[in-house]
């Protein structure tokens, strides 16, 4: 299973267990369980604080195994072979199971603890979804923290007549004592908040406490992060509000493209743009949603949960979303047919038929990537033609089980009650109306700005994106702007990271320049000391 570098590796990391651990597997005659017991040999090797044991449990799924702390009711569960994106979900149970201290903040640990009443959380995760390890890991987390939280994660491509029974359309999908708690991508604070109802009136209480910001950043994607890191290191009071640090990044696999990065993935490139922005001095409040903008000496942004901050120069980096088609049937079926993200979602069509809406490079990548694993993939384009790379088509056009519609506009998605079931569509050159019978449909038809919350406030464009100058600088005096959120062309990371560079360092300059004596006087200060 695993191969000697990764072996060697694994066993650095066991090191750091402190404190004994039980792993006991629950498995039968199948090559599933074969496979995971060959995993967990291999892991009980590489430590002597590790105890394999097998169990013929009729209560446990199988293949399964619980890790342990040897002596306590301290445990997290995984139902399936945790490798592919799971496997560091599976290296940070046992290490933390084991002793080695959680990455979390005593406020939020301590608000665990307290939780009151009995959780038990069953996480439906794909090997291929990149969003699926931080439920894992949060709910993992929890659980070795408060061991009334119970938490078990099922690999959907292993247990499929539960998917089947439970119709999940979407990961990650998460149940808590049976009852649907959510889907897409959560971390600790995100799951705390909908278990503490007290929770957001704390935090908008904390929030309005803090002091006056030099500049405050909305949004923690690339070009918030890069324009927190530019600001943190002039010297002035920085903070980020973001609704999820990482933004649309999170949702990205495959980026081949950030100068001086060869390979990376979303996932990854947002944790290391955290740890960046992390080193400064900068306020990160993250998990929090914008929903006002105040214009004034002072600017105000007022957070969903009813908190007030004041900056003397803001950023507004809020990015962007997948754009809907807004037709019949799309907010009904999703998640439950209707998705939007081919690697996290793919594995759950496996052997179904699919469609795929758009036809620039997302969605041809989509449509190759669907070909190997579903029956059939239909990628519908409103053009005359598609708009993705050559290469792209090439690689397309030889896929036998991929047929192209061009021309056609989707009209509506259908579906029994509780799950697609076949997609129409008008040829526009003929105006007749076609229906294509499929279990699934991928939306790829790219980004709609997160700006609505802005509307009446300052200038956006038909479009909806924030008009800007070449300074970054928006219709309001003190206001910026960075990233997929403006109408600077081409959304790219790269582009997105220098836009939000610019942004901090306009800011910075409108901060020296401003008729505040008191912001001059702060600002000629602390360029003092940093000088």
């Amino acid at each position: 299973m695993l191969d000697a570098t990764l072996k060697t590796q694994l066993k650095a990391y066991l090191e750091k267990v402190v404190q004994p651990i039980e792993i006991v597997a629950s498995l039968d005659d199948s090559a599933k369980s074969a496979e995971l017991r060959e995993l967990l040999q291999e892991i009980d090797l590489l430590s002597e604080r590790i105890t394999l044991v097998e169990r013929h449990d009729d209560a446990e799924r199988k293949p399964s195994f619980s890790i342990n702390r040897a002596g306590s009711d301290v445990g997290v569960r995984f139902a399936g072979i945790p490798m592919g994106h799971e496997f560091t979900s599976l290296v940070l149970a046992l290490l933390q199971v084991g002793g080695h201290p959680v990455k979390l903040d005593e406020a939020t640990i301590e608000q665990i603890r307290n939780l009151d009443g009995d959780y038990a959380f069953e996480t439906y995760i794909s090997l291929t979804c990149q969003n699926c390890p931080e439920v894992v890991q949060a709910l993992n987390v929890m659980s070795i923290i408060n061991p009334r939280i119970r938490a078990v994660t099922i690999d959907g491509g292993v247990f499929p007549a539960e998917v089947e029974a439970r119709q999940i359309m979407a990961v990650p999908t998460i149940y808590l004592n049976g009852e649907v708690f959510g889907q897409g991508r959560s971390g600790v604070e995100e799951i705390l908040a909908k278990l503490d109802s007290k929770a957001g009136a704390r935090q908008a209480e904390q929030l309005s406490k803090k002091d006056v910001f030099d500049v405050l950043i909305v949004g923690g994607g690339p070009a918030g992060a890069a324009a927190a890191i530019y600001a943190a290191r002039k010297g002035i009071r920085t903070g980020v509000l973001a609704e999820r640090f990482g933004g649309q990044v999170l949702d990205t696999l495959a980026i081949e493209n950030f100068v001086s990065v060869k390979e990376t993935d979303g996932p990854h490139f947002a944790v290391a743009l955290e740890q960046h922005v992390k080193s400064y001095e900068v306020d990160i409040m993250n998990m929090q949603r914008a929903a006002k903008l105040t214009p004034g000496k002072l600017i105000e942004i007022t957070t969903a949960n009813g908190a007030v901050l004041k900056a003397r120069s803001v950023i507004l980096a809020t990015g962007a979303r997948w754009r809907e088609i807004n037709v019949p049937g799309e907010q009904q079926y999703r998640n439950h047919g209707v998705a939007y993200c081919p690697h996290c979602d793919g594995p759950l069509f496996k052997g179904k038929r699919v469609a795929v809406i758009g036809g620039g490079n997302s969605g041809v990548e989509a449509a190759i990537d669907l070909a190997g694993l579903t029956s059939h993939v239909t990628l519908i384009e409103f053009g005359a033609e598609l708009r993705a790379d050559a290469v792209l088509q090439r690689k397309l056009n030889s896929l036998r089980n991929v047929t192209v519609i061009t021309s056609a506009q989707t009209t509506e998605i259908h579906g029994d009650g509780s799950k697609v079931n076949a997609l129409s569509y008008i040829e526009r050159e003929t105006g007749a109306t076609k229906r294509v019978d499929l279990e699934g449909v991928f939306v790829q038809i790219g980004l709609v700005p997160n700006t609505e919350w802005l509307k009446g406030s300052l200038a956006l464009s038909r479009h909806g994106e924030i008009e800007v100058d070449a300074r970054g600088q928006t219709s309001l005096p003190g206001v910026f702007a960075a990233g997929d959120v403006t109408t600077v062309p081409y959304k790219q990371i790269v582009i997105a990271v220098g836009e939000g560079a610019k942004a901090a360092l306009s800011a910075f300059d409108h901060l020296i320049r401003s008729d505040d004596d008191e912001t001059v006087e702060e600002s000629a200060e602390k360029m003092a000391l940093t000088a």
